[in-house]
């Protein structure tokens, strides 16, 4: 009897540290899991929607901690030097949806590379910053040409449309 308590221990002692294992390389906060989008975890989680906005979005990972509920997006490939404003722009897109399906404001997202974890603020700056782009966004849906974001050349060499536009960069 002894040795199997001992055994059922052992057990457990090694669950729990395989779960914070996975729970670390995620780049998940302490808390508790209520969404996923990723296959590993559980079924794929319908997607959150904000119909007012036609905001429609599927984050990686929603922690509760605390009564807060924090999105979290996970990035293959290594971190660079600040988010991408793509990433940041993405991040604030889950937490006003995460505020409008749980009608709680994140007070942060989190951002999750291979090598680094940033922690972005959800401010009302960012908030306001999200709607005028996507405002704009909307805008540009009903023009019947508009012009091309060419800020990185390495984007546009792996564009899917690189060989039919008129815009692509040589």
């Amino acid at each position: 009897m002894l040795y199997l308590s001992l055994l059922l221990i052992l057990l457990a002692f090694i669950f729990f540290w395989q779960s914070n294992r996975q729970r670390s390389e995620a780049g998940l906060p302490g808390g508790r899991v209520i969404y996923t989008d990723t296959r590993g975890w559980s079924k794929l989680e319908k997607p959150l929607f904000y119909a007012a906005l036609e905001l429609t979005g599927k984050p990686d990972y929603l922690v509760e901690q605390n009564g807060k509920i924090i999105p979290v997006e996970v990035k293959s490939g290594r971190a660079p030097e600040a988010p991408y404003d793509s990433h940041i722009y993405q991040l604030a897109s889950y937490c006003l949806l995460v505020e409008k399906t749980y009608g709680k404001r994140p007070p942060y997202g989190i951002i999750h590379y291979d090598d680094k974890n940033f922690s972005v603020d959800y401010t009302f700056e960012l908030e306001q910053s999200l709607l005028e782009l996507i405002t704009e966004m909307k805008r540009d849906g009903m023009k019947k040409e508009v012009a091309r974001s060419h800020e990185q050349a390495s984007r546009c060499k792996r564009c899917g449309f690189r060989s039919v536009c008129d815009q692509a960069l040589a």
